[in-house]
């Protein structure tokens, strides 16, 4: 391997690590965000004066944390296609370099 290989493929590992503490970035802020929200409602829980009122609220916990959930995976689907991305654009460069 050339230096040019060499540098790019470090180039694309720094990539990867930028990429992948973003994505753990994003799962930690999510996680703490579903922690949080399941502490209320089970906190909410404690407090129901009946068994509908504790339906209810499991239900409007349940509710939130789907939606949450299903908010939060096209953002890290589009990370985890933004590493392949962003690493793959340093070497693509080399090879289209050295055609040129």
């Amino acid at each position: 391997m050339d230096k040019d290989g060499f540098d790019a493929t470090v180039r694309s590992f720094g990539e990867m690590s930028n990429s992948f503490q973003a994505i753990a970035t994003e799962v930690a802020d999510y996680s703490k965000k579903a922690f949080e929200d399941g502490t209320r409602a089970f906190e909410q829980l404690i407090g129901a004066k009946s068994v509908e009122q504790a339906i209810e609220i499991q239900s409007q916990y349940a509710k939130k944390a789907y939606e949450t959930y299903v908010a939060e995976m096209p953002k890290l689907g589009e990370l985890y296609v933004a590493i392949a991305r962003d690493a793959s654009k340093p070497v693509k460069q080399v090879f289209s370099n050295k055609g040129a």
